[in-house]
């Protein structure tokens, strides 16, 4: 079931540009029963598996302009190194910790559903990938030092910032900025899962399993990404996810009244 849960989320993420949490962590959550904290330790560890294997394969493809992104890349470990020691203190906050993960997965659903509708974002196009793409330094670090935030303090999200980002600020063809996102958040993973294995907030023997699947899902998902049309499978996804970050962000007002 983790190896299967793993592939699915893999796959999802190498196809859409996401880190894949968005499936990990409910089915940590609610299926596997691990506490929000070795949740999103588990989650963001795999996370890397997802966003290593995707940028990988999209890399190969020539998807990605390393030196564009470094700026990126870089603001964002920084950004994640910071919001890591913050988790520490959070962590013994489930309820707070599950409200702050249902938020982050209702904005990836809500991104999902507005580019799944058909004529509301039109996606740039990728005759010419690469050639056309802009951004100051600054704007690349305010975007990777924002996006850096959600990894440390969550393990889940950064693809809803950057997506978005690479898209409308930077002016990325589509497929160019998904595989730039994966890539970036490949970095914010690997600093993120290391702070929380050494912070003691990883179940290897769940995550081992999980990893498998996402390493393979996200090289598939990344060719898929080449040759099928993801608007109506951002759509779907987006609906169903936006289902699951409710199921965390309700119990939290339940408690309080």
């Amino acid at each position: 079931m983790l190896f299967a849960g793993g592939l699915f989320a893999g796959t999802l993420g190498g196809l859409l540009g996401i880190g894949g949490g968005v499936v990990l962590m409910p089915l940590l959550r609610f299926v596997i029963g691990l506490t929000p904290a070795r949740a999103a330790g588990t989650c963001i560890l795999a996370v890397f598996f997802t966003t290593l294997g995707g940028s990988y394969r999209h890399f190969r493809l020539g998807n990605v302009n390393i030196r564009f992104i470094a700026p990126v890349i870089f603001s964002g470990a920084g950004a994640t190194t910071v919001f890591s020691l913050v988790f520490l203190s959070l962590s013994s906050r489930e309820r707070w910790l599950d409200l702050g993960i249902g938020l982050v997965l209702s904005l990836i659903s809500l991104r999902m559903i507005l580019e799944g509708l058909p004529g509301l974002i039109a996606p740039r196009n990728d005759e010419h990938a690469g050639k056309e793409m802009k951004g100051t330094l600054w704007q690349k670090m305010l975007i990777g030092g924002s996006a850096g935030i959600f990894p440390g303090l969550l393990g889940i999200g950064t693809g809803v910032i950057l997506v978005p980002a690479f898209t409308f600020i930077l002016s990325m063809p589509i497929k160019t900025a998904v595989a730039s996102s994966l890539t970036s958040f490949c970095a914010n993973a690997l600093v993120s899962s290391s702070f929380k294995l050494s912070q003691g907030f990883i179940d290897l023997e769940v995550a081992l399993p999980i990893c498998v699947g996402t390493l393979l899902g996200s090289n598939l998902g990344a060719i898929l990404n080449r040759r099928f049309p993801s608007r109506a499978v951002k759509f779907v996804f987006g609906v169903v996810f936006c289902y699951i970050s409710l199921r965390f962000i309700l119990p939290f007002f339940q408690v309080q009244t």
